[in-house]
This record gives structure tokens, C-alpha cells and sequence, in this order.
């Protein structure tokens, strides 16, 4: 390769992580902006972030009344975005417990199990070198109805994400993929018109699944 071409190339693919990387930066800054009023840094902190499965749950605080909630669930993110932005999303509210909702969107993506764990990962790591007390709780990919051509994959990320949390006490999983179906057919009950996102009914399983853990 000419050594121009090759330079033009580096340039050109210097452009692009950069641009991925920061392409939220704006709604990042937006959430932060939002808590600069809302959150107490001297009350306990439970974090609710991913993309935007957890971005819609609008209700979070109304159903955990006695808890203070900060939800920086973000666009379509991947969880290479949520590696990204750890420490505005995450550690920058020192929180005690956090809700990470990554995989469904890199698997749509066509992002292999293991690129998501490796992401989910250093996630964690970052996380514990914040403050090692730290609960993590990693919400597993929920079914739906776009998307149910690739359940295959799904299943397969969701035994892999389980697996992980088997290793550490302060690591927890929270299956939302079984109580979505119906048998062993998706329930289209649970969804917002565009057969991704979820209605009132889909949160309500959500919240069945995980009120356990924010005791």
C-alpha cells in the first residue's frame, strides 16, 4: 500500500472511532445536566444504565419510591458506548448498586457474544476500581418481536452474560428473557407498537424480575 494511502487511511479510521465514540456525547451531557439539580450526592445511589430498554422506563422512581434512582439508560447504544462514557454514566454518581443493560443492540449489530462480554467486563472493572462495594447487577437481553429472527443469538449471549456473574458474590444476573414469552413463543402483549420497545405491560415483568435485588 503507498504510503499516502496508507496514511489517508489511518486518518480516515482515527475519525471514525472518534466520532463512535463520542456520537452520545450530547445526550450524555443532557442526563448530566438533568441530576446536576436531582441527585443528592449525600443519599444512597442505585444507577440504572444502558441503552434504551432502560432509557423508557420513565416510572423507575415511582416504583421505588424510597430509593434514589439515577437512569442514564442512553439511545441505541452498544456497550462499547457504555464503556466509553463509565465514568459520566456510572461512577460519577457513586452509586451502590447499578442496572447495566447492554447486548441487545451489539447483537442486532451482529457483535459476537464475546466482543459484548469483553465490553461488559471492563465495564465491571472499572466499576469495582471506583469502589469494589459496588453492586453490579447485568440485565439479560430480552426478547422481541423485531428481533425474534435472532433468538437464537440472543439465548446464546444471555447463558455467556449468567456465566460471568457465577464468579463473583457482588456480580448478579437477572433474567427478563423467559418471563417475555409465552410458552416458547414471544408474548406481543408486551410491546410498543414498533415491535422492539416495550409497553407498560413489558416494565411490569421488568420489575417483577429485578425488585428483588434493589433490596
Amino acid at each position: 500500500m503507498p504510503k499516502r494511502v496508507f496514511i489517508f487511511f489511518l486518518l480516515i479510521q482515527s475519525t471514525f472511532c472518534i466520532y463512535s465514540q463520542n456520537r452520545f456525547q450530547t445526550e450524555v451531557n443532557s442526563i448530566q445536566k438533568k441530576y446536576e439539580t436531582l441527585w443528592n450526592k449525600n443519599k444512597e445511589t442505585i444507577v440504572f444504565t444502558g441503552s434504551s430498554s432502560i432509557r423508557l422506563w420513565k416510572n423507575l422512581d415511582s416504583i421505588f419510591p424510597n430509593k434514589q434512582i439515577i437512569n442514564t439508560g442512553f439511545g441505541a447504544s452498544l456497550s462499547g458506548d457504555l464503556l466509553h462514557f463509565t465514568d459520566e454514566l456510572i461512577i460519577k454518581y457513586n452509586p451502590t448498586k447499578v442496572f447495566i443493560y447492554e447486548g441487545d443492540n451489539d447483537i442486532a449489530y451482529d457483535k459476537t457474544p464475546k466482543e459484548i462480554l469483553k465490553n461488559l467486563i471492563a465495564i465491571i472493572e472499572k466499576i469495582k476500581k471506583s469502589n469494589k462495594e459496588i453492586d453490579v447487577i447485568l440485565i439479560s437481553a430480552k426478547p422481541s418481536i423485531n428481533r425474534w429472527h435472532l433468538k437464537k443469538k440472543y439465548k446464546r449471549f444471555n447463558r455467556k452474560l449468567k456465566r460471568i456473574t457465577k464468579k463473583e458474590s457482588d456480580i448478579h444476573f437477572v433474567d427478563v428473557w423467559k418471563p417475555m414469552l409465552k410458552g416458547k413463543k414471544i408474548n406481543t402483549d408486551l410491546f410498543s407498537p414498533d415491535g422492539l420497545h416495550m409497553n407498560p405491560q413489558g416494565y411490569k415483568i421488568w420489575y417483577m424480575a429485578i425488585k428483588q435485588h434493589l433490596n
